[in-house]
């Protein structure tokens, strides 16, 4: 593919997990080329650069797709802007702030004829569709999920993820969330959880969910944000045919505890290329079941208060 076959992007919200991440899947692929950012604070060098969101889309009406790569709580207007004006969207995980935004940008993406793409990046994990292929003929006898991670490493200083709209210590867990809904069928549904919100934080810092699949199975989950040391992120299913357990997010898959599937990180890589297939496709990919989980944990919840936490 030569440079003037490459998709024109438009990368919006210009923080950590864009330069860990998007920016350089886009850089180390093929399919598009970054040629505008919109953002108060980062910038791209490579790009023509706007921090007012409305400015570039007047500016740059030659611009196809864009990322959004906000805090959740402000991509719904970014998005219905940028359908508005015939742009394919590519929406960082989680897809927006509620149930209802999600629906409604699928809506309006459908109406307008153009690729609306709710990415869940940890499907793109090594372990996970050969995971889903494993299972597809297996009965399923319980599912436990352990996701347990320091939050100071892994989202220092975003005061966000601690307000209304932020998720709280579901950022990381609706990860886990997206493999399960991946990797067994049918709707998984929602019994009881428990939340542990710090004394002085609006969004929960721990949680314990039981669940159970459309065929029956138990689910567990458990995910808190006060790991430290070694972070922990596995999920074990047992069925009739032996234990599956995808262990680092997805990275690896062992059947009985023998490995079989590892490889490097190309979780975001992979997530570019599908959306370079949906633009050209016409086609979308919008699947909000791990945002319905976490709303209905919440929806369901015994909440408890716990000691301040102290960044």
């Amino acid at each position: 593919m030569t440079a003037t076959d490459r998709i024109a992007l438009a990368l919006a919200g210009v923080g950590k997990i864009a330069r860990d991440q998007h920016i350089p899947s886009v850089e180390n692929g093929g399919d598009f080329v970054i040629e505008a950012a919109i953002s108060r604070h980062g910038k791209i060098d490579s790009a023509e650069n706007f921090e007012s969101y409305d400015a570039f889309l007047t500016a740059r009406p030659d611009i196809r797709a864009i990322s959004l790569c906000t805090p959740p709580e402000v991509r719904f207007d970014m998005a219905k802007k940028a359908i508005a004006a015939g742009l394919d969207v590519l929406l960082e995980k989680p897809p927006a702030a509620t149930i209802g935004e999600a629906q409604a940008l699928a809506e309006l993406a459908d109406r307008a004829g153009v690729s609306l793409f709710a990415t869940w990046h940890s499907r793109f994990a090594n372990g996970v569709e050969p995971a889903r292929e494993w299972l597809s003929d297996k009965t399923i006898a319980g599912i436990e999920i352990t996701w347990k991670e320091d939050v100071r490493r892994w989202h220092p200083g975003q005061a966000w993820i601690w307000e209304a709209g932020g998720f709280g210590v579901f950022d990381p867990g609706i990860n886990a969330l997206s493999i399960l809904t991946a990797i067994i069928p049918g709707q998984t549904l929602v019994e009881k959880a428990s939340l542990s919100f710090p004394a002085n934080r609006q969004q929960p810092i721990a949680a314990s969910l039981q669940m159970r699949s459309a065929a029956g199975a138990p689910i567990t989950a458990e995910f808190d944000w006060r790991q430290e040391g070694p972070q922990t992120w596995d999920i074990v299913v047992t069925t009739d045919q032996g234990t599956l357990r995808l262990a680092k997010g997805g990275a690896e898959l062992y059947i009985d505890e023998t490995l079989t599937i590892e490889g490097p990180d190309r979780e975001y890589a992979r997530i570019y290329t599908r959306f370079a297939e949906l633009v050209r496709s016409r086609t979308s990919d919008a699947d909000f079941q791990p945002l319905r989980l976490v709303a209905d944990a919440f929806l369901t919840a015994e909440r408890h208060e716990v000691e301040a936490f102290i960044e």
